[in-house]
């Protein structure tokens, strides 16, 4: 079912009764808990239900969702699509780079080659104030 963002450009509903995994990486408490608030909200109104699952940082998303996937072909749950949310702040070392480049890869990848729908959650800021801004319902929740 197609919709309209808050931004006026076309996006996809999940299809109602979907059932969805949220995979959150917690590393950042507090906006961990914004983003699942946003991404449950949006569920909610979309009539979908979902399982959440939590990693510890947001390298750790993909390889949940790839056992998800491996899980359902052997009599696990079906998840009709993903969702991964998590935070990743620009620090002072190059980590910060391999997190957000690496997540985001290993999400593509499993997107194409298994034609698997992910929604793509992972902010990648350069500082907390960033973050918040994107994470928060109530400025308009520019992350998702």
């Amino acid at each position: 079912m197609a919709g309209t963002s808050q931004h006026g450009k076309a996006f996809i509903r999940p299809k109602a009764k979907a059932h969805l995994l949220i995979v959150e990486a917690r590393f950042h408490d507090d906006l961990a808990d914004a983003l699942l608030d946003g991404a449950t909200s949006a569920l909610d109104e979309a009539g979908a239900t979902y399982d959440v699952v939590t990693v510890p940082g947001s390298l750790e998303i993909p390889a949940v969702i790839t056992f998800a996937l491996d899980g359902a072909t052997e009599g696990g749950t079906h998840y009709d699509g993903f969702v991964a949310l998590g935070t990743v702040v620009r620090g002072d070392t190059y980590h910060f780079d391999i997190v957000a480049n690496e997540s985001s890869r290993a999400l593509m990848d499993l997107s194409v080659q298994d034609s698997v729908c992910i929604g793509n959650g992972i902010l990648t800021t350069e500082n907390d104030a960033q973050a918040w801004t994107r994470a928060k319902r109530s400025e308009g929740d520019k992350g998702g």
